[in-house]
């Protein structure tokens, strides 16, 4: 029986993965800054997280998941201005539309969803625990700061060394005992929001919130925290940094995922390139989008193009058809078959799961033309267990309002049903009556419609082509 293995950004190998506490896991995945619409590049780290705590589930762990907004930020307060609206509505807004593409993609809600600015209180006994410490320090102009060279862990995420880095760009270097060391808190600017503190009004660095509120609901030790791969310098470092000089065992396993690409570049609006959700979504349905984004191993590069999605697209469809036409016979059951587990316990190895639907959806389909419905069955229930720890059951509900093709044409699917189920009865009368010509009549009129009709030992079936 196979264990789930996971790789490890921090020790660089795939390693059997053990919760603190048997059959409980705990997971912080660092969310969006909701400065802006999101695109396929930031919800695809939605889409990666959500598939490893589907797996977890299934194999019989309480997941407890955390994912953060960054609702304060200098991009937020620069689209502010921009937008000639309160800081706190541009938030709101963009956080809206970030919730509206993860359940569009079929993304499940997290245990807790925590704001920046819900959490300044922790914030600042993280800070006072710091300065104590004697990790932090106020130079006197509001802003605090960690001073980094006082922890020898620093760094050994992103497998950096100290001397080689630029100055961290978050504050003025006359302040600073070192360039490296990066602000926990900023103090108040003219007309930007401010909270109190013991150092003076400001509002919270970048990093700090992600310790805070990691601390707050999973403790001073949990067992995942993800993220892009953009991430790991200087966000998670600096989440580790802070972490560590506050006593905090943190996170035991790091893991990352790749970027969304096009043209080999990361997508992002600096490049003029953003595929933002909405406008996809107006041309492919939400389940269509996360078999794509869900397709590569987590850690791979994926490089987007329409023509990769439309291919994407036309297999998905395949299945799609393939468990259509079996479940008129009846609902089909989500089964966990034993090469899909040792692929999925291969640190999440989703290409080689696609492997195993493909071949598991040739021999439905060589059964279903065999009239061994049973044995096509039997592939459709694999295919639909496979498809739904990927987040892309055609069954499921969640797909009801984003497009799903199974529950979005049920009504038209049983009107159609029943007007071919009708022709069919009226070509069997037409048979037994030995009146051929009407028959094949009826009979080409339907596949004029697109509909493959098959008659079997067991009756006549039919199928869109």
């Amino acid at each position: 029986m196979s264990t789930l293995h996971l790789y490890n950004t921090a020790t660089r190998e795939v390693a059997p993965f053990t919760p603190i506490e048997k059959g409980q896991v705990g997971i912080y995945l660092c969310g969006a800054t909701v400065q802006g619409e999101p695109h396929i590049g930031h919800i695809r780290s939605g889409v990666n997280f959500d598939i490893l705590r589907r797996w977890l589930i299934a194999s019989g762990n309480k997941v407890t998941f955390i994912r953060n907004v960054t609702d304060i930020d200098d991009k937020i307060l620069h689209k502010a201005v921009h937008e000639n609206e309160p800081w706190w509505a541009v938030a709101m807004k963009y956080e809206r539309a970030f919730t509206d593409a993860y359940r569009a993609l079929n993304v499940i809600d997290p245990t807790y969803e925590p704001r920046a600015t819900g959490h300044i209180t922790q914030m600042i006994e993280l800070m006072e625990l710091l300065v104590e410490r004697g990790f932090a320090y106020a130079p006197g102009n509001g802003d605090l700061y960690l001073e980094v060279r006082k922890l020898p862990s620093y760094l050994t995420l992103s497998n950096q060394k100290l001397d080689d880095l630029l100055p961290a760009a978050d504050a003025d270097e006359k302040f600073k005992k070192d360039p490296r060391d990066f602000a926990l808190w900023k103090s108040a600017k003219p007309n930007d929001p401010s909270w109190p503190t013991p150092w003076g009004p400001g509002r919270p660095g970048w990093h700090l919130e992600c310790s805070a509120m990691a601390h707050q609901y999973l403790g001073d030790e949990f067992d995942i925290h993800g993220g892009g791969m953009d991430l790991i310098f200087p966000h998670h470092e600096n989440e580790i940094a802070q972490s560590e000089a506050a006593g905090y065992k943190f996170a035991r396993l790091w893991m990352h995922n790749a970027w969304v690409t096009t043209a080999g570049e990361k997508m992002s609006k600096s490049l003029g390139n953003s595929l933002i959700v909405s406008e996809i979504l107006k041309k492919y349905r939400g389940i269509e989008v996360r078999w794509y984004l869900g397709s590569a191993h987590y850690r791979s590069m994926l490089e987007f193009s329409f023509g990769a999605l439309d291919e994407s697209v036309t297999n998905f469809k395949r299945i799609e058809n393939f468990l259509e036409r079996i479940s008129k016979s009846g609902e089909i059951e989500k089964a966990i078959d034993s090469e899909f587990k040792v692929a999925m316990d291969s640190d999440l190895a989703v290409p080689e799961v696609l492997a195993l639907i493909s071949k598991w959806l040739r021999a439905g389909n060589t059964a279903l033309a065999e009239d061994q419905m049973d044995i096509a069955r039997d592939y459709g229930s694999k295919i639909r267990g496979a498809l739904d720890i990927l987040g892309c059951d055609p069954f499921d509900p969640a797909f009801n309002n984003n497009g799903g093709k199974v529950e979005q044409s049920a009504g038209i699917e049983r009107a159609l049903d029943g007007l071919i189920s009708f022709l069919l009865s009226e070509r069997d009368e037409a048979r037994s009556r030995k009146d051929f010509q009407s028959a094949d009549r009826i009979r080409d009129r339907i596949a004029e419609l697109g509909i493959l009709i098959e008659d079997t030992n067991q009756g006549t079936r039919w199928s869109v082509k």
